[in-house]
């Protein structure tokens, strides 16, 4: 089986942290990529990951599945990405785990590294979409005491709804960072692999990565870049619903199916940038005690990852377009996953869509000199 996994963005001092796997394992004589394991019937795999949070663990739990499979990290940060290799090496010493280089904030770099992924694969499996920044966030405690007041703290801790804001910037292409890292890099990548995803003998898949904070209402169709708001962690991952949902209509026929998950509240990174790290220290034997009323609470990398792995084990035909594949876990520590329907209007991710392709469209036409000719 060949699986690849996308990239995932870390913000990282003033810049996003992006790293990617692509797993490559070919079975038929003669097909074999550079590097690629032989001697069984596998393909390629690409995984998206930060360098130790659920991106990691899903790559360890990927390979408890099949220790067959073969990763390739892609990663702005290059001594990072040596160090994740190297953590996966360690567990799993027979992996084969190679590199790429992408930025999913910079169109150029994602078609560059696209342009090399068609170069060294066939055929890609799986893609798991796990990129995700959130540039200076602040909590509105106002908010959350009036949530405590109210009754809704539970609901507000748990989907973060009212005590969450972003301060956004441009990227280089002139893109609200959030959306481009967040969303429109991966949309490009996807559209730049369609080639290698589509028409195989066997389906094909991409997980995309979303939030319980994915909420309507912080996303509007004219401002879908959230250039005029505070909540654009929100809106990218409720357009990377709407995204899954249309990219599921349109490429279903041709063996690609798109399916989104939630890692549930995982301590990572990008967690401990919205509060010094000593409080979170203060506020751990707190979360574990919610776990048991909040059971999205996975607090851990390994127990983010669950949904995806579960996701990897199903059949694509059998998983509902319109359902949000949710990690969680119990007070007493037991993992499952439970699948919610998504609050998206088709007819909006139709006219989206529609807007991805006119920024597609003129990222193509500013960067015509890196596509194959």
């Amino acid at each position: 089986m060949a699986i690849g996994i996308g990239p995932f963005s870390q913000e990282e001092g003033c810049g996003p942290f992006c790293t990617s796997w692509i797993a490559d394992t070919w079975g038929k004589v003669g097909r074999y990529p550079t590097g690629a394991l032989t001697g069984y019937s596998s393909c390629p795999e690409i995984l998206g990951m930060d360098s130790c949070g659920v991106g990691l663990s899903l790559c360890r739990r990927l390979l408890e599945e099949d220790g067959r499979l073969h990763l390739c990290l892609a990663c702005r940060n290059a001594q990072r990405s040596e160090a994740a290799r190297d953590s996966v090496l360690a567990a799993h010493p027979a992996a084969q785990v190679s590199t790429v280089e992408v930025d999913l904030g910079s169109a150029a770099s994602v078609l560059r590294a696209a342009r090399e992924l068609r170069r060294r694969f066939q055929r890609l499996d799986f893609v798991f979409l796990n990129a995700g920044i959130m540039p200076n966030p602040h909590v509105n405690f106002k908010a959350l005491w009036q949530g405590l007041l109210t009754g809704k703290v539970l609901h507000m801790l748990t989907t973060a709804e009212g005590i969450m804001t972003q301060t956004d910037r441009l990227n280089g292409d002139g893109l609200q960072e959030v959306f481009a890292t967040n969303l429109f890099g991966h949309f490009l990548l996807v559209r730049q692999l369609e080639c290698l995803l589509c028409g195989n003998e066997k389906p094909s898949r991409l997980i995309w990565t979303s939030s319980s904070n994915a909420r309507e209402s912080a996303f509007s169709l004219s401002d879908y870049q959230h250039a005029k708001g505070q909540e654009s962690y929100s809106s990218s991952k409720y357009a990377t619903d709407l995204t899954s949902v249309v990219l599921n209509r349109k490429l279903n026929e041709q063996g690609l199916y798109s399916s989104v998950v939630c890692p549930g509240l995982v301590m990572s990174n990008m967690t401990y940038r919205i509060l010094p790290v000593f409080i979170w220290k203060l506020l751990m034997p707190i979360m574990w005690l919610i776990r048991f009323f909040a059971k999205t609470y996975t607090l851990t990398p390994y127990n983010g990852a669950e949904a995806h792995v579960w996701l990897f084990k199903q059949k694509p035909e059998s998983l509902d377009a319109l359902v949000k594949y949710h990690s969680c876990t119990s007070g007493l520590g037991k993992c499952y996953v439970e699948p919610r329907k998504m609050d998206v209007d088709e007819e909006t991710a139709e006219k989206f869509y529609e807007k991805l392709l006119e920024l597609e469209k003129q990222a193509l036409e500013r960067y015509g000199d890196l596509l194959d000719k």
